[in-house]
């Protein structure tokens, strides 16, 4: 095979950003899988660039340069800027390849753009890109394996690729790793859900640790597991085999059916600093927050001392909700929540809109079918900026209302001083009163606030809410152009607009109910 120059992009940010989240966190939001890419082209004898784009870099002089082949990495919110880089390389003659979770959510839209587009991505997959490595005209070609790869190469051989990036967090430096792949729950919300749960060699994962401890004193991983731990007794076996006790901090999202207290116990003594447990809905996914039969306040109660009990054991707990879901109605759902962040002071709750990515879900037909979702850019698909699923039980004014309400409570000076008191950590007070300043707290209840006001005041913009209407608003345009700079003039034509029911014309060709 002849020797390539290949570019990888790592798309954190969807454009240029200077908050002080993104200045301390970004760099630890890196994706495994580019890295990934590169070692396993880097072992096919290519010569090999990445670059981890956070929003704080001048994007236009990190581009690799007089590549063949280019691999981009995309959430759905970066959608719009893969695409225009796509465009941008290929008009240079560049081949492109778009991988990552939007290639696996909206795979028709992007071979539009792209040479390649990958689903589950093994080492035969990027052999069989490199070796063809060609434009793909009309449209690109979907290339996916029938399921995740039971291999990946670990931190010691991906570390080339791993470091560059760290040294551009300024406090907090958190190296990716995995534990398992896919999800044995089946949320019906969620990408993962259709996924096989698989392990990853535990030996491996013990030399991964081993290796950190020669580059850090203390080393913080961060485990990118959808549920860590469901094989506890053997991660955690694998953890103390690697160094003493409390040689490392840990951060990681898992569900609180596993964070029992003796689970707790073993977690606090492996160094565990840091849990990100999902609770969603006080009505329904129950199956991962051990409160399936409970309902509403009794809910409310065991979850509340469930998360409080944690906190003997982990100095930092965040809590994750989806607001929007078809079992909410009324106040009470919100009502609810406000009272969890008041029983749960120290947990820094997290907000989730209602959103249906593509076909990342099998819940996203039953959506598609009923006519329920909005053909809102990608660039809001982010579940904060846009809420592209028709709320069934609220008017958008009054579902916007209820946001708004119970994320000035969730951040209002009294909550942020409460949450700063109970943490129990100096680290995790920071953590938290940046996060309210910043964008996830100050800088959504503003957008909220505009978003209301909209729809209130602008009759095309409450249009385009309700379905009535398919021309986006200059409000959305505007911020899309901004946020993409001078890449703005390399977005392809159209690729602003998407089928929101492509998922179910594949499906059930023909069948659409209207709105």
């Amino acid at each position: 095979m002849t020797k390539l120059k290949i570019g990888i992009i790592d798309l954190v940010s969807k454009g240029p950003t200077s908050t002080l989240w993104a200045r301390v966190m970004h760099a630890n939001l890196a994706s495994i899988m580019p890295q990934v890419v590169a070692t396993w082209c880097e072992q096919q004898g290519h010569e090999v660039k990445l670059v981890c784009y956070t929003g704080l870099e001048n994007l236009q002089k990190e581009l690799p340069r007089e590549v063949n082949i280019v691999f981009i990495c995309s959430f759905t919110q970066a959608a719009l800027l893969a695409y225009a880089l796509s465009n941008y390389f290929r008009s240079q003659g560049t081949v492109t390849v778009l991988g990552g979770p939007h290639a696996r959510c909206y795979p028709d839209d992007a071979i539009k753009y792209f040479d390649y587009v990958l689903g589950f991505t093994h080492q035969e997959t990027i052999a069989e890109v490199l070796q063809e490595c060609r434009p793909q005209q009309p449209e690109g070609r979907h290339l996916s394996a029938s399921r995740q790869p039971a291999h990946l190469p670990g931190v010691k051989e991906r570390w080339k690729f791993i470091e560059p990036t760290l040294k551009k967090a300024p406090f907090l430096q958190m190296v990716p790793m995995l534990g398992s792949l896919g999800c044995p729950y089946t949320c019906s919300f969620c990408i993962d859900a259709t996924v096989n749960y698989q392990p990853m060699n535990f030996d491996v994962i013990k030399e991964d640790l081993r290796f950190l401890l020669t580059k850090f004193k203390r080393p913080t991983v961060g485990w990118h597991d959808p549920n860590f731990g469901v094989r506890f007794e053997d991660n955690m076996d694998a953890i103390a085999a690697a160094a003493p006790l409390n040689s490392f901090r840990f951060f990681a999202e898992s569900s609180l059916s596993i964070l029992t207290e003796a689970h707790l116990k073993v977690l606090q003594r492996n160094g565990f600093e840091a849990l990100l447990p999902g609770v969603e809905s006080w009505y329904e996914l129950g199956n991962k927050s051990r409160t399936s039969r409970s309902v509403g306040e009794e809910k409310v109660a065991r979850i509340s001392e469930h998360v409080n009990m944690m906190f003997r054991y982990v100095p930092y707990v965040q809590t994750n909700f989806v607001l929007g879901l078809d079992s909410d109605e009324g106040e009470e759902p919100f009502e609810l929540t406000k009272r969890f962040v008041d029983l749960s002071p120290a947990a820094f709750p997290g907000y989730s809109l209602l959103s249906a990515f593509g076909e990342a879900a099998p819940l996203n037909l039953e959506y598609q079918r009923a006519g329920r979702v909005l053909p809102f850019p990608f660039h809001f698909l982010n579940n904060h900026l846009a809420m592209n699923v028709k709320p069934l039980n609220y008017g958008w004014v009054e579902f916007y209302d209820k946001v708004i309400d119970l994320t000035a409570y969730t951040f209002s000076k009294k909550a942020i001083y409460r949450r700063f008191m109970a943490s129990p950590s100096r680290s995790a007070k920071w953590m938290n009163f940046m996060r309210a300043v910043s964008s996830e707290g100050y800088g959504r209840l503003r957008f909220y606030h505009q978003v209301r006001e909209k729809l209130v005041s602008d009759a095309a913009f409450r249009r385009y809410f309700e379905g009535e209407s398919q021309q986006l608003p200059s409000f959305y345009k505007n911020i899309i152009q901004k946020d993409l700079g001078m890449w703005w003039r390399w977005l392809p034509e159209g690729a602003m607009e998407h089928d929101p029911n492509a998922y179910l014309h594949k499906t059930l060709p023909g069948v659409v109910q209207p709105v």
